[in-house]
């Protein structure tokens, strides 16, 4: 194989493409990207399979054939060659690159021990506002766990009711929930969202193609596509999580909330609460840590229900999550009380719900 196109053309692929190499594997292929020419597209591959990228671009075809190149290696080695052409070839066990000086040569990976890995299919797939798209990912993936020993919580649930495409997230703690309204999807299934964060930063595009295909979820744009393997199990029953009302209900300014949690996050950790007395008027923002000290400050804001007042708490970093998940200025607090959960949204927006367990306090 002998390939020549523009530096910046080969570093975009070989990067994108590398975010589906496993960075620890224990199959030593796995550390490489294999490079294929057909016409005048290469296409380069990474996987650690369960997160498949496939990059494609248009370049000169000197001689066709394939390779399998150290991904982090070549991808640094193209990034740091001089502005213009580049060459990329296979020669005598070798992946050479070359242009206006500097040379690289670079021990090849065995083309044979790659993965034979299924075509993409994009049979029945929809296709979706690729911002729209990036936009619900980023905001539901907080609500999932990094904890490999629960790995179904691990996953997004991506399924399809009579209102459209909806996305689900927990990590127990607590719940995220995106509907995209108007979107239908044929199949539905448990997406690692390890490799959901990766959509925007691998194939993102104006329009994006989404297919849930017996055990992968596939997306696809006119810059590659991103296969998933999906997570076998059951997903928690999250409709029943969501309570059907709130006597209580308080509103804030965004704004002003992540601020004040800014501030209170100086004295306190993870597992210091922090404290909101929700009130007529307003909330006040409390944090006390016995080894270092405190920080109390009032916020304005509407206080409506059945209650006088309602004091919770929260896990500083997760309220923190789900309040800058939101879009809207102003944020609807749900409270029925200290001990049960709370439900976020913004005001005039239903479509994304945080659901927050409250942490038990004196």
């Amino acid at each position: 194989m002998r390939i020549r196109a523009e530096r910046d053309d080969l570093a975009d692929v070989f990067s994108r493409a590398n975010r589906g190499v496993g960075l620890r594997s224990a199959q030593p292929i796995l550390t490489g990207v294999l490079c294929e020419v057909a016409g005048n597209t290469l296409q380069v591959t990474g996987t650690d399979l369960e997160i498949t990228v496939r990059t494609t671009t248009q370049v000169e075809v000197l001689e066709e054939g394939s390779l399998v190149a150290p991904a982090k290696l070549v991808a640094e080695a193209i990034k740091k060659m001089p502005v213009g052409a580049v060459m990329v070839a296979s020669e005598d066990g070798e992946v050479v690159i070359s242009g206006k000086g500097p040379k690289f040569s670079l021990r090849e990976l065995p083309v044979s021990e790659f993965p034979q890995l299924p075509d993409v299919s994009l049979e029945g797939a929809t296709l979706v506002d690729g911002a729209l798209l990036a936009d619900a990912i980023s905001q539901v993936t907080i609500g999932a766990s990094t904890d490999a020993a629960r790995p179904i919580l691990t996953g997004v649930l991506v399924e399809h009711d009579d209102d459209g495409l909806r996305f689900v997230a927990t990590d127990s703690y607590r719940l995220a929930v995106r509907s995209l309204p108007g979107i239908e999807l044929s199949g539905s299934g448990l997406v690692p969202a390890r490799g959901l964060r990766e959509m925007a930063r691998t194939i993102g595009s104006a329009k994006v193609k989404v297919g849930v295909m017996g055990r992968e979820a596939v997306f696809a744009s006119d810059r590659g596509s991103l296969t998933l393997r999906l997570i076998e199990g059951t997903f928690p029953n999250y409709r029943q999580l969501l309570p059907a009302s709130y006597p209580n209900r308080f509103v804030v300014n965004k704004e002003a909330l992540l601020e004040a949690l800014g501030r209170a996050s100086l004295v306190a950790e993870d597992h210091i609460p922090v404290r909101l007395r929700m009130a007529e008027g307003g909330v006040e923002v409390t944090v006390i840590r016995q080894d270092v000290g405190g920080e109390v400050e009032q916020i304005e804001g509407l206080f409506e229900g059945e209650a006088d007042e309602v004091l919770i708490a929260f896990n500083p970093r997760y309220l923190t999550d789900g309040v800058q998940a939101i879009v809207a200025e102003e944020i609807e607090f749900s409270v029925i009380d200290g001990l049960k959960p709370s439900v976020l949204r913004g005001v005039g927006d239903d479509q994304f719900t945080y659901l927050l367990m409250p942490v038990r306090v004196a």
